[in-house]
């Protein structure tokens, strides 16, 4: 469970922080407040409820605050208490935090302000507490009982952070020049405020720096399995081994956030609604489902799923098994982890993983416990061996087996777990051998045009060699996940600027998406000796037009075989067995258009028929590599209005569910794919723009129907 969090931030908005200094582009209140909307939405991106912030603007046009009948907390205002933050609030702290037109208000005073908004929302429970001022340090301050709110800070157990415009950091490398002398007075100030109560100070421009380097979440894990580790049959031999473990992950995937649906909320359409977000609703999916009937309004009858039998797909047929027989299949399983057996570690192949690994650890606080474990894992250790287990992790769950290998560094020991496949899992995929070639007679060649030769195994060998990286090029700190945070960097701007667009990805997510410069130089006399031992050349680019305008090329020998072959009767009837080689074949042949149009309208009576007549997905490959070879074909042949009927003509039927049954599946394939209609850009003279086909591939409705 994650600590609970109360975070203030204090934001200058004085009339100086409206100014543009030293040839920036943006305030300094615009550019403070890059760092303090990072921070803001990193936190309202988790979503929890404990993590709570607060919002107060120093040097604002009006005063409130609990204390503002004290004349030093003047010109103090706190826009936001402390609570969960959501969206709506960031919309409205977006018109608040405006500079103002004044230069009045005490930094230290609104420190205090926010000490006391913790104490009164935290009271003595256990939180982080979290206080960030952000200035220019251009207003007046006053350094009375500055050691009293230095001791309050270190008591409470706040942390304290103070940012700077233009502040002086040596260690950053940052200097003002020609300072204003009242600006070093109260920068010197704040850094002895800051330092006296264990806090930190620093300039702001590098903490904005480093808001493109990705920031690592950590997680507090929790226990999977608790349970007992056991070797031997505990029930029936006092000489069983039995250990009290616990089972945490070691690695596992961080997926970015998920995108979620909503709908204009019925008399909520005005844009002010839209923008407080309190003119959606979330989207509800539904599904139906009907069985033929013929005495039932068009043929169908409305059933309930819970009149329904489960179908499971064996072979071509279709088999339902009734909820009653299938709870007699479900195994009585009971938690637990039971050793079954010991493999070397030379005889077990790492490919064998199914999944991310675990850490088995002794359970907390029972020292009879570790010491078990830790036998255990020597022993493994020093027989070279692994442990072979089934494991239970809740009761009635399914089985798993699981590889656990011993783990020893110089402070920590623990098993690693793996799970191992069943046979049922296993696919055994037979190739062509790699270093040879077996003819038709059984014959075996060993130098061929399609193995390499030693030469080019060593050219290849050679700027492998050169292209290795080693731990200073490529360090695994440094390197991060560019899906994960392009989109949660994404998230968070358009949280902020919604109109905006999306700003490009930083320099740290792209920076090993290419190799360095010197990498390539390094492997360039490498790659000149491959290009050369492996006879590379350049394939001349395709060229596209009307294919059956062009003027045929003569062969050297000036026969032409193209009039030979139109002497015989030409094919008029596509095969579904040989479609896509024939379909190619009537086209080149193609004297008329209508000829491509009935060779167009063939093709999707075969791809109907192919759906039709599908068990499951078996014929989806045919089907879209059909669609495939059609789309390309009618590009080159520059048809594609011909393409664009057809496709959308199946896509109704698709989603009609007139192609024998539920064909979602395929539609996705085809989406997948991207075999949409060809727009304007694939073909000059389609009139299909590349919007109407974005629209067309992510609908999915029909007419009367709703999936």
């Amino acid at each position: 469970m994650a600590d609970k969090e109360a975070t203030v931030y204090i934001v200058d908005v004085g009339k100086s922080m409206g100014e543009r200094r030293h040839g920036r582009s943006v305030t300094d209140l615009e550019w403070a407040m890059q760092y303090v909307w990072d921070r803001i939405t990193t936190t309202v991106s988790t979503g929890r409820k404990t993590a709570t912030i607060g919002v107060v603007a120093l040097r604002s046009q009006e005063t409130s605050n609990e204390l503002q009948e004290d004349g030093s907390f003047e010109k103090i205002t706190v826009l936001r208490n402390l609570g969960q933050m959501l969206m709506p609030d960031i919309r409205r702290l977006q018109y608040a935090l405006q500079p103002s037109s004044t230069n009045s208000g005490d930094a230290i005073s609104s420190i205090v302000i926010a000490i006391q908004m913790i104490n009164t929302y935290t009271k003595k429970l256990k939180y982080k507490r979290r206080i960030v001022l952000v200035t220019n340090g251009t207003g007046p301050m006053n350094n009375e009982g500055i050691e009293e709110i230095q001791n309050k800070i270190k008591k409470d157990g706040i942390e304290l952070l103070i940012l700077g415009a233009d502040f002086d950091d040596a260690d950053f490398g940052v200097k003002e020049e020609d300072k204003d002398p009242h600006k070093a007075v109260n920068e010197r100030l704040l850094r002895e405020f800051a330092e006296g109560c264990g806090g930190a100070f620093g300039t702001l421009e590098q903490a904005v720096s480093e808001l493109d380097i990705p920031r690592i979440k950590v997680t507090k894990s929790m226990p999977s399995f608790k349970g007992f580790l056991s070797l031997g049959d505990a029930m029936n031999y006092g000489t069983a081994l039995r250990i009290n473990v616990e089972r945490y992950f070691r690695t596992s995937v961080a997926k970015p956030p998920s995108a979620s649906s909503y709908a204009v909320r019925p008399g909520g359409t005005g844009q002010d609604d839209l923008e407080s977000d309190e003119g959606l609703t979330s989207v509800r999916m539904s599904r139906t489902y009907q069985i033929d009937d013929e005495s039932a309004p068009g043929g169908k009858a409305d059933v309930e799923r819970d009149d329904l039998a489960k179908g499971y797909e064996y072979g071509r047929t279709a088999v339902h098994i009734s909820q009653t027989d299938e709870s007699i299949t479900t195994l009585e399983t009971f938690a637990g982890m039971e050793i079954i057996g010991f493999i070397r570690m030379d005889k077990y192949d790492r490919y064998l993983h199914m999944s991310n690994t675990n850490v088995i650890i002794a359970e907390r606080a029972n020292d009879k416990a570790s010491l078990a474990l830790s036998s255990l894992i020597h022993a493994l250790f020093e027989q070279d061996s692994y442990a072979v287990a089934r494991l239970v992790t809740k009761e009635l769950k399914p089985p798993m087996i699981v590889l656990l290998a011993p783990s020893i560094e110089s402070d920590y020991e623990c098993l690693i777990e793996a799970v191992l496949p069943f046979a049922e899992d296993v696919r055994s995929y037979q190739f062509p051998p790699l270093d040879k070639v077996v003819t038709v007679s059984g014959k075996i060649v060993t130098e061929h045009r399609t193995l390499p030769n030693d030469e080019l195994k060593q050219a290849m060998s050679d700027y492998v060699d050169n292209m290795e990286l080693d731990g200073d090029e490529l360090p695994i700190e440094d390197s991060y996940s560019p899906l994960l945070h392009r989109i949660e960097s994404a998230v968070r701007h358009r949280a902020v600027h919604p109109n905006d667009p999306i700003l490009e990805p930083s320099e740290q997510l792209t920076r090993f998406a290419h190799p360095s410069q010197d990498l390539i130089e390094r492997a360039k006399p490498s790659l000149e000796k491959l290009v050369l031992a492996s006879n590379v050349k350049k394939v001349p680019p395709k060229t596209k037009g009307r294919k059956r305008l062009r003027e045929a090329e003569k062969p050297l020998s000036g026969l032409d075989v193209d009039a030979l072959l139109k002497q015989e009767p030409k094919r008029t009837k596509i095969s579904s067995e040989n479609a896509i080689p024939e379909f190619k074949q009537m086209l080149s042949r193609a004297d008329s258009l209508e000829i491509i149009h009935d060779a167009v309208k063939q093709m999707a009576g075969i791809v109907e028929n192919l759906i039709q007549h599908s068990l499951g997905n078996v014929n989806y490959d045919r089907v879209i590599e059909s669609l495939g070879t059609m789309r390309e074909e009618l590009v080159d042949y520059e048809e594609p209005a011909l393409y664009n009927d057809l496709i959308h003509a199946l896509k109704d039927k698709i989603l009609r569910e007139e192609l024998g049954g539920d064909r979602l599946e395929l539609w996705w394939l085809i989406r997948k794919g991207k075999l949409g209609p060809i727009d304007q850009k694939t073909s000059e003279v389609s009139t299909v723009s590349e919007q109407e086909v974005k629209e067309f591939l992510s609908t999915h409705e029909s007419p009367g129907l709703h999936v």
